[in-house]
């Protein structure tokens, strides 16, 4: 069965994955004389630097998601389809989906990555990772039933259990998840739940290099590291955690600490897909891609952001895995396909490092750029007012504006709900957790 798509003379080319880096190449791709078939499984972008402030109830779902029909809808020339992909035949140039066969004359990977837990089992089915939209809605969830349980639970070393949360990775995720933790128990949780020692509430974070932020400045990793301090962060550094049985997390020098809550954001690991040569492959699970991002043994595959390893002299383990990389290797993939098309030149991919920041708490934030690094309260503001200006869409840049204004102004956040969405045919007590989505 083939998917119900036009023929229209035009090259088709289809995008799998509509994160930063195919979202860029989508909606350049548009302004040309080619047909553009964008598949995802969701039927929105999701801005995960984000992510972050829905499991801490700082913000809905609906704010950090935006509609792929509506930003297309407009453009005639490109075709949206919601549907996971299992496989490619890169014989016949075809894609196997649910809905049917996608043919394709220009294939481009741009479906991001995935949690990676480094093979540790047990982690992987306690922890709590927060790559998706619906993963931080389940920590949120999980974070908020935990004090509700803790309310009527009569062991002291059980409650601490509930209250207490281990964050590991000391990178910009789990350096602003400890931060808001940490906000949360200093000034909101205490109104909530006046009932319970806050006392016994322990944030953690692990991180197993010896500075969090790897990657930024020294001066904004230590600055970084005093700032979480200050909030009353427990840093772990040069440690790692290597067990966690759902009550205990266990460390490599063997400690032992009480917690039923572990937030994993310790690394990532390319999503990939069924069809494709070993040999194009790297150790690290990327795609090794040349200049223009054609992938490795192929004339007709693509792959940007995440998934892509362009090695270089300045980066010889390929870009960073982050938005700026994959948005300009899509904007300019979307040029080079064209050239490729008219049989003309194209152009070699440079990555224009615009430098890289991370919040910690209220007026407290890190900021690198390539001629300025600054830190505190000028550097917060900049930080909000970079990320409300990448986030689609004008509703939603105003929705984030009022939550974070109405935050700022009140010491306090107003979207702590417990969703329990229901499941037929079964009642049972864990239902709550139910929205968490691998």
């Amino acid at each position: 069965m083939f998917a119900n798509l036009p023929e229209t003379g035009q090259k088709r080319i289809v995008i799998i994955g509509a994160g930063f880096g195919g979202l860029a190449l989508a909606q350049k791709l548009c302004k040309y004389d080619v047909q553009v078939v964008l598949v995802d499984k969701n039927n929105y972008h999701q801005f995960q630097p984000l992510f972050y402030q829905v499991a801490m109830a700082g913000l809905e779902p609906s704010s950090i998601a935006f509609p792929l029909r509506k930003i297309f809808q407009h453009q005639k020339n490109i075709h949206v389809r919601i549907t996971p992909v299992h496989a490619v035949d890169t014989t016949i140039k075809q894609l196997k989906t649910d809905i049917g066969v996608i043919n394709y004359d220009y294939l481009v990977l741009a479906m991001g990555a995935d949690t990676n837990y480094y093979g540790m089992e047990n982690i992987m089915k306690n922890a709590m990772p927060m790559k998706t939209v619906s993963e931080a809605i389940y920590l949120r969830n999980r974070v908020l039933q935990n004090f509700e349980d803790a309310l009527s639970e009569p062991s002291e070393e059980e409650q601490e259990g509930l209250m207490s949360v281990v964050v590991v990775g000391g990178g910009p995720t789990g350096v602003e998840v400890s931060g808001t933790l940490a906000e949360m128990k200093n000034i909101i949780l205490p109104k909530d739940y006046p009932e319970l020692d806050f006392n016994k509430m322990k944030i953690y974070l692990f991180q197993s290099s010896n500075g969090i932020l790897p990657g930024m400045s020294e001066q904004a990793s230590e600055k970084g590291a005093d700032y979480l301090e200050s909030l009353g962060v427990t840093l772990r550094l040069g440690e790692r955690v290597s067990d966690f049985d759902g009550t205990h997390v266990i460390t490599n020098k063997g400690d032992k600490i009480r917690t039923n809550n572990v937030v994993w954001a310790a690394g990532v690991r390319s999503n990939s897909i069924d069809g494709l040569e070993a040999e194009s492959f790297a150790r690290n699970g990327r795609l090794m891609v040349n200049e223009i991002n054609l992938v490795k043994g192929y004339e007709d595959i693509f792959a940007v952001g995440d998934q892509a390893m362009m090695v270089s002299e300045k980066y010889p383990y390929g870009h960073p895995q982050m938005a700026q990389p994959a948005i300009q290797q899509g904007e300019l993939l979307a040029k080079n396909l064209y050239q490729l098309i008219k049989g003309e030149q194209t152009k070699a991919f440079e990555y224009k490092d615009l430098g890289a920041m991370a919040t910690v708490g209220r007026h407290l934030a890190v900021v690198d750029l390539p001629f300025w690094r600054f830190q505190g309260g000028f550097a917060w503001l900049v930080w909000m007012f970079v990320h409300l200006m990448a986030i689609l869409g004008l509703k939603n840049k105003v929705l984030v504006f009022i939550n974070w204004l109405w935050n700022y102004i009140t010491y306090d956040q107003s979207l702590r709900l417990i969703i329990k969405p229901k499941l037929f045919g079964k009642k049972t007590k864990t239902n709550i957790y139910s929205s968490k989505v691998n």
